[in-house]
């Protein structure tokens, strides 16, 4: 009578192949999110990288609109100096009139001087005017501020400020130099028209009842260099938003990628754990 042979299955055999699955299918799984954390880090590096590089853009462009708001605010002081010493001198001269004789030779002297001092006045409202173009213009078009329109509207503010302060040092100079004249009574008319108009000009107001088709109150000096210190101010102010903005942007994307990292560094502490335990399993 023959023996059946009996056949024991290898379960510990079975276990351990059960228990490498598992340990394989999370390592795979862990692989995946380590990849994908890294995939997210990379991300947020580069948002950090890139904000950086606009914050310090806009550091130097705030740097450069806060120095032409200053000194649009001098030029700005620097008319009001110069109104009141105008206003000085008109006095004094309308005072001293009725001493003086007129003079012909000395009337066209002064309108000479005068044109002289409208063609410097034509060039600051022409960089002035080209100045307040572009704001609008580009602020019409896109109201979010880049980087091109700050950087040509300050370029063109300073350009305005340098205009204005020359043609202020030229005023000023006919100011002082004709003012020594009042001693002479030949001179008084000659004062009297120079002051008037000088006067009228950079105030755009009208004190002698003769009405210039050329002048108004929007093309005097004080109206530009008002303006400019507007446009400067408002200029500034939009810069150090976006500055703040992309401040807080920069704040709130290195915190993501802080976040990132700690979580990358984490699932890869992970992973090489699991990888430990199945290498000495």
């Amino acid at each position: 009578m023959s023996r059946e042979t009996i056949l024991i299955p290898d379960t510990s055999a079975a276990h351990r192949y059960g228990i490498t699955e598992k340990k394989k299918q999370e390592i795979d799984f862990l692989t995946q999110k380590v990849l994908n954390a890294e995939n997210e880090v990379q991300q947020y590096q580069a948002i950090v990288d890139s904000l950086t590089d606009k914050a310090s853009k806009l550091a130097s462009e705030l740097a450069t609109a806060e120095a032409n708001k200053a000194q649009a605010l001098d030029n700005r002081n620097s008319v009001d100096t110069v109104i009141n010493n105008a206003k000085d001198l008109y006095e004094s001269s309308e005072n001293t009139y009725k001493q003086s004789a007129d003079s012909e030779t000395k009337i066209k002297s002064v309108a000479t001087e005068i044109n002289t001092v409208i063609n410097k006045l034509i060039y600051s409202a022409e960089v002035i005017d080209k100045l307040s173009n572009l704001v609008v213009r580009k602020k019409a078009s896109n109201p979010l501020i880049s980087d091109e329109l700050v950087t040509m509207v300050t370029q063109a503010s300073s350009d305005a400020n340098n205009a204005v302060a020359l043609t202020l040092v030229e005023l000023e100079s006919v100011f002082n130099s004709k003012a020594t004249t009042i001693e002479g009574k030949s001179a008084m008319s000659l004062e009297l028209l120079q002051s008037t108009k000088l006067y009228e000009f950079i105030t755009g107001e009208e004190i002698d009842g003769v009405e210039n088709d050329m002048k108004t109150d929007k093309t005097s000096l004080k109206y530009y260099l008002y303006t400019a210190y507007n446009i400067t101010s408002n200029m500034y102010e939009k810069v150090l938003a976006a500055s703040d903005d992309t401040t807080n942007q920069l704040n709130d994307a290195k915190a993501s990628l802080s976040k990132a990292q700690i979580k990358l560094s984490s699932l890869q502490a992970g992973l090489a754990a699991v990888n430990a335990a199945a290498l000495a399993s």
